[in-house]
């Protein structure tokens, strides 16, 4: 069975929760804006450059990442970056891209939301890029961070970014696991691991049969929908290695809204790797502990 974890938040009150889950809906419109590029888009930007090679229309030249923050009346940028995030240039380029897309969005609504007057909060957008793994075999970068553009609350901004050094490309989820029962295997794991949290919630709060039972129903509305079968659902995912770097079982991210209200937060399950690998492309197979590695042609 996976497992589930929340970061960062206290467990809700399970009325409050209900509530919460009942209103989702209006929510997820806002969670769902083309604002927040997936890894699996960012897997068609264009590849980065040679060194020196001249810049184009079509491929501008990636600058050096460095931490960067702004200010303004209206307006407040903060980025940054994990040390060494340069020595690789195509993982490089799929990080400022996503920065711009973020940062064009945010300038837009500035552009247009009523921020003249005194009291009107600015427009805001922070990300922080941290290294989460790195060996011979794999870079893993986490995005994290917050957009706020006004309302009750900011939009939290998550991507994960699994880089392979010696094939210098970016690893996303439909290359990884190529077939639909694949998917369908990591859509029942997840589900299961995230339903049960959800039970094992609802018990604690020792509810009345009534309340219970509607808690589960709409939270588990929310994940089934948050869990479909397919790889544009699954796109945030971060390795878990044991001691010799194999990995042995995926971390799967949903941002808030996606298996759960904005104020569940950012919430994770473990796919083991005995449930992965039947179905991993014969290339990545090595990757795995138990995976024998790609015999070449």
């Amino acid at each position: 069975m996976g497992r589930a974890v929340w970061a960062g938040h206290k467990p809700l009150n399970a009325t409050l929760l209900v509530a919460l889950a009942l209103g989702l809906g209006a929510c997820r419109k806002e969670a769902e804006a083309p604002s927040q590029p997936s890894a699996a888009a960012q897997q068609a930007s264009p590849q980065p450059m040679e060194e020196g090679a001249p810049a184009t229309v079509d491929q501008p030249a990636v600058p050096e990442l460095k931490d960067t923050f702004e200010s303004s009346a209206s307006y407040i940028f903060g980025v940054s970056y994990a040390p060494g995030i340069n020595q690789y240039p195509g993982l490089a380029r799929h990080v400022w891209n996503y920065v711009q897309a973020a940062r064009k969005d945010t300038e837009v609504a500035a552009g247009d939301g009523p921020q003249a007057g005194a009291g009107n909060a600015p427009h805001e957008l922070s990300l922080t890029f941290s290294q989460v793994i790195k060996t011979p075999d794999l870079v893993v970068i986490a995005a994290d961070g917050n957009r706020y553009t006004g309302g009750a609350h900011g939009e939290p901004l998550v991507e994960r970014y699994v880089w392979l050094p010696k094939q210098d490309r970016l690893l996303d989820a439909a290359s990884l696991i190529p077939d639909a029962a694949g998917w369908q295997a990591v859509s029942a794991a997840a589900r299961e691991s995230l339903r049960t949290a959800v039970s094992l919630r609802a018990d604690a709060e020792s509810l009345p049969p009534e309340q219970r039972e509607q808690m589960v129903r709409q939270a588990g509305k929310m994940i089934d929908e948050g869990t479909e079968p397919d790889p544009a659902n699954f796109t945030r995912f971060v390795p878990v290695l044991d001691a010799n770097g194999k990995v042995t079982a995926l971390r799967f991210v949903f941002p808030p809204y996606q298996v759960g209200p904005y104020a569940e937060g950012t919430q994770q399950v473990e796919v083991p790797a005995a449930v992965l690998l039947p179905h991993v492309a014969p290339d990545y197979r090595g990757l795995f502990t138990g995976g024998a590695p790609a015999v070449a042609n």
